[in-house]
């Protein structure tokens, strides 16, 4: 995801028709914190500096991460798991970074490693430096040398779109392209197809969700922030962002999973205005399911 809008999924988690249906039981299923981020960098670019952190905040704030217990899986970890019904760590939290920026690698990874943390990145394959770069990236971005070494330290690899546009705006030709090119380039130079997903900009619907699922990706990540909870499915499990006004407490009660609501309660009232306008675009478009 990219910019400042904080969009979620529109229709049904439980919709049977995009691989989302859940059972009552699961509904007790422990909450999990999946942290959203983007840039990790001291002077990022203007288009990314609300939606990064600095170096020393994402080592304090992986410092909260260690010192609460909280251990953290994959998203493919995390989703197995509930698919399957195996067991978790009695603490699971996801630490996520959207579109691929190169201090990824710079400066989280280093701090990973030293907590011996895994994480997740969602790569938007044309954004990335070298032979498939289309242009369009909003700051400096991985080269795939780095992809693979961010993957040797145990970095999960996942899909975010091959050009990083709002997916649910686009017709059934150029979102299977988004995706499926994604995915191709990603086992191209990794020698693995990516498991999950990340929608751009958090934007989705059920015609988006079923083409991810299409594409191969068993899956996917969506904004909404709060807490993921089992029952929202495999294709739309919910995340909380981490920016770059994100305090040492306000993170901790993000973790925690305290109070999230107040903190995002302007975010939320502008995703509801977003959803409406984007659901009649659609509409007018003839593509929206």
């Amino acid at each position: 995801m990219t910019g400042t809008r904080t969009g979620t999924r529109t229709g049904t988690a439980t919709d049977p028709a995009d691989g989302t249906g859940t059972d009552p039981a699961e509904g007790s299923a422990t909450p999990v914190p999946i942290l959203m981020y983007h840039a990790v960098d001291p002077d990022p670019a203007p288009a990314t500096l609300g939606l990064s952190v600095t170096p020393e905040a994402f080592a304090a704030q992986m410092g909260v991460v260690a010192e609460r217990g909280f251990t953290p899986l994959t998203t493919a970890a995390l989703a197995a798991a509930w698919r399957t019904g195996g067991p978790l760590p009695a603490r699971p939290l996801l630490v996520t970074f959207d579109d691929g920026y190169e201090g990824v690698h710079r400066y989280a990874l280093p701090v990973l490693a030293q907590h011996s943390f895994p994480s997740t990145v969602f790569v938007s394959t044309g954004w990335l430096r070298g032979r498939h770069e289309t242009g369009g990236a909003l700051d400096t971005m991985l080269d795939w040398a780095q992809v693979r070494e961010l993957a040797d330290a145990g970095t999960e690899i996942g899909g975010h779109s091959h050009t990083h546009p709002q997916l649910d705006q686009l017709d059934a030709r150029a979102l299977r392209f988004e995706t499926l090119r994604c995915r191709e380039i990603v086992g191209e130079e990794l020698g693995t197809a990516p498991a999950s997903f990340a929608y751009p900009y958090g934007y989705s619907s059920r015609r988006v969700r079923r083409t991810v699922r299409e594409a191969g990706f068993t899956q996917a990540l969506a904004v909404g922030n709060a807490l993921a909870r089992r029952r929202q499915g495999p294709y739309a499990l919910e995340r909380v962002t981490v920016r770059r006004s994100t305090g040492v407490e306000e993170f901790t009660r993000l973790v925690e999973g305290r109070a999230i609501a107040r903190t995002f309660a302007a975010d939320r009232a502008l995703t509801k205005g977003y959803a409406l306008a984007r659901r009649a675009r659609g509409a007018a478009r003839g593509h929206w399911i």
